[in-house]
């Protein structure tokens, strides 16, 4: 006879009420979800008793097959859920259910609150999937064991999710874990074969266990009884395939198989974009199952939050997530790779040091670089992609040399053809300008301001493309961008134009007369120590002047966005050029008035600041100088 202790309630964290108020609001329409989360739950608790289990042979004596049960009971309005996992301590009860912080509640519920279309997806990214069961219950009971301890030290938990708990001693033959649900009376029409079924099927069909259930089943009649009452009986049956999909031929799996499996592996409700499943046999050989989501998880710029691909051995669970077998530029990337060239007890520290994981890391690398390719021939499909893991991608150009062409090829930047980041830069190569021989891009804030700046004057007179690159990390990108497919990448904002014609920059050089020269030289007395040099401008055709910074230097907006952040920048001097043909220029040219002259350069300097993007020191005393040349008669 089971015999529990007097209960002790506890109180849940404040957040709790807000947190099942939302869900079950949010989730409603999708109630279902309740039982994938339960299930992937028994599922993490099964591999988790078998990994143990090789090295701790006490933690699977007794367990019998691995498994997962569900049973309902119409009379008692009841669905339970039940593993023979590795189960539970009386304080991992406290710390993975009865703590809702331990979930991540507070970056959920603002994440919930902002993106609740989304909700069934970030229930699993944030671990509090085992909460979603109340969408359906009124009261959960939860018995638990500890796999390796004895049956008279299990615990119950029961909460009607109403702001407390209670926790009291129990005996439990088996280790494990059972969850009884109390259905609300709204959901009593699940609690049937054939919607359980359904469910099973369309979430977790693919679960490395068999999900047992008992099933009607008709009696057939003996011989001479055919018109009899056709009589039915209760038999316990397998409900789902529990077959290792990445183990099956290729052609024998549907895309639905395939989607359902991505969306049981990663609690993503999205479909992903692409996938590739393949097999690799040599010195090293193992499966791999590779998905590139639609929708950029939580967390995919937050350096404490891992990422990986999940490692079998031999079909067994090892380890979720492992970075040690993707880079992390490509830290979207999601699925399994199954090996037998491993230890089953294989350890972190050896995962550290292994030929082998070190061959599959460099495999798995270059099979995601492929999908990215062939993904990127549907410009649709590439284009939501780049939108969630573009700046992502950038990363690689960094991070790994050996597949540093490749990782350029999927690159795309708007340009001065078009707004949208759709150019690819073999596609910039492809409509280069006669006689053209470098790519020519510039980077800024914004895309309005990398549009208008006057260092792209030249280049649109002569009908040259040039990409538009806004992203923050842009500047640090084209530092190991230099070429591309063996062609100079050219930052147009740093040093001097050269268009590749060199008759005609000798021409241009000659054609600086003596009064420009004068010009120069008059700029530079009330510019002073502001700029490096004044220069006559070979790239300006419309604007007075704009400023440049050596091919070494950082951009303008690169730089002041470092010391926003509050890093200490060497500071390079641009130099400024200037269009001679410009009125405020010619203006400069025929005055004899100093203070006129000094207005007008100093206007010079701070229009080509404010071109670049820039903030001006002294506001005030630009708007007092261009309201006096505004007023001179």
């Amino acid at each position: 006879m089971t015999k529990h202790t007097q209960p002790e309630t506890m109180q849940f964290q404040t957040e709790v009420n807000q947190l099942l108020n939302l869900m079950i609001h949010s989730l409603y329409s999708n109630r279902e979800i309740f039982l994938r989360e339960l299930i992937s739950n028994a599922s993490d608790a099964l591999d988790k008793r078998r990994f143990e289990g090789l090295t701790d042979s006490v933690l699977i004596e007794g367990q019998g097959n691995p498994e997962i049960d569900i049973a309902f009971d119409k009379a008692a309005k009841t669905l339970t859920i039940s593993d023979n996992g590795i189960g539970m301590t009386r304080e991992e009860v406290i710390d993975n259910i009865g703590t809702i912080a331990k979930s991540g509640t507070k970056a959920f519920l603002e994440r919930l609150e902002a993106d609740q279309k989304n909700a069934s997806q970030l229930i699993g990214q944030f671990g509090v999937g085992f909460y979603s069961a109340f969408i359906v219950a009124h009261e959960i009971e939860l018995i638990t064991r500890k796999a390796g301890t004895d049956e008279s030290s299990a615990t119950i938990w029961t909460s009607k999710g109403e702001g407390e708990f209670t926790l009291a001693e129990t005996t439990k033959e088996k280790a494990g874990t059972t969850i009884t649900l109390h259905m609300r009376e709204d959901d009593l029409d699940l609690l049937n074969e054939w919607s359980i079924k359904e469910i099973v099927k369309k979430y977790s069909d693919h679960i490395a266990y068999p999900i047992m259930m008992a099933v009607e089943k008709p009696i057939m009649p003996k011989e001479g009884e055919e018109n009899s009452e056709l009589k039915t009986e209760r038999v316990i049956e397998q409900i789902n395939s529990a077959e290792s999909l990445w183990q099956r031929d290729r052609s024998d799996i549907k895309d639905e198989e395939y989607e359902a499996f991505y969306k049981e592996l990663t609690h993503d409700f999205s479909a992903p974009l692409s996938w590739s499943h393949n097999r690799v046999e040599g010195n090293t050989s193992y499966t791999s199952l590779l998905y590139i989501p639609s929708v950029a998880p939580q967390g995919l710029w937050d350096q404490e939050v891992k990422y990986g691909i999940d490692l079998y051995v031999q079909r067994v669970f090892i380890m979720a997530g492992s970075d040690k077998l993707v880079p992390r530029y490509l830290r979207f990337i999601k699925g399994i790779v199954d090996t037998q060239d491993l230890p089953l007890n294989i350890s972190r520290e050896i995962l550290q040091n292994s030929k082998t994981i070190d061959t599959i890391r460099q495999g798995l690398t270059r099979r995601s670089l492929t999908m990215l390719e062939s993904l990127s021939n549907d410009a649709e499909k590439y284009a939501k992609f780049w939108g969630q893991f573009g700046r992502v991608l950038k990363e690689g150009l960094g991070e790994d040399h050996s597949n540093r062409e490749k990782i350029a090829g999927l690159l795309r930047f708007a340009s001065t053809v078009t707004d949208e980041e759709s150019v690819s830069l073999k596609a910039y190569k492809e409509r280069m300008a006669e006689g053209q021989d470098k790519i020519y891009y510039i980077t800024a804030d914004s895309l309005n301001t990398a549009k208008n700046s006057p260092h792209l004057e030249i280049f649109k007179s002569k009908g040259i493309e040039v990409l538009l690159m806004t992203d923050v990390i842009d500047d640090w990108m084209t530092g190991f961008l230099h070429e591309f497919d063996g062609t100079e990448m050219v930052n147009v904002a740093k040093g001097d134009v050269d268009l590749g014609d060199k008759a005609e920059d000798q021409e241009a050089e000659k054609a600086v007369t003596e009064e420009e020269v004068k010009l120069v030289e008059r700029m530079k007395e009330v510019l002073g120590e502001r700029v490096e040099n004044v220069k006559i401008s070979k790239r300006l055709t419309d604007s007075a002047s704009v400023l440049v910074r050596n091919e070494h230097a950082l951009s303008g907006h690169f730089e002041k966005m470092l010391r926003e952040a509050g890093h200490d920048v060497p500071s390079m001097k641009p130099w400024l050029e200037i269009n001679p043909k410009h009125p405020l220029l010619v203006m400069l040219d025929k005055t004899s008035d100093a203070e006129l002259s000094s207005d007008i350069a100093m206007l010079v300097y701070e229009e080509a600041l404010l071109l670049e993007g820039a903030q001006l020191d002294n506001p005030s005393e630009f708007v007092a100088r261009l309201n006096r040349l505004m007023n001179r008669k």
